[in-house]
């Protein structure tokens, strides 16, 4: 999977990004390159759940919101991104408020992302 490293001058929605993520206290160091292929929307909104194969690839979870056989949680997407340039900060420890996110939290999910603290507010 090739990564655009070059700015085409599309914008990109990062207005809720800051009400999202409340408090990021740790990320995977150095970030991740994503997996996007199959996954469908042009926009990967903070918050998203991030996961990762046996081969510690990492992909957005798609949005059917069901976890691909073989795949475990790694973390929530700390700022939006395109697809084009999936290039990701991966919070593994923090505070999210759900409250803004678009989707909703599984509970698998919140219980697998045990250091990061889900609010509603």
């Amino acid at each position: 999977m090739a990564t655009d490293l070059v700015n085409s001058g599309n914008t990109l929605d990062t207005t809720k990004d800051n009400v999202i993520i409340v408090n990021l206290i740790e990320t995977l160091p150095g970030g991740r390159s994503l997996n996007v292929d199959g996954f469908t929307p042009t926009e990967i909104s903070a918050g998203h759940v991030i996961t990762k194969d046996e081969d510690n690839n990492f992909y957005p979870l798609p949005t059917t919101g069901s976890l691909p056989s073989g795949h475990s949680y790694a973390g929530i997407l700390v700022a939006s991104i395109k697809t084009s340039k999936p290039m990701a900060a991966i919070m593994t420890r923090g505070t999210v408020n759900e409250a803004y996110y678009s989707g909703t939290y599984a509970a698998a999910v919140k219980s697998a992302l045990s250091l990061i603290h889900f609010i509603n507010q």
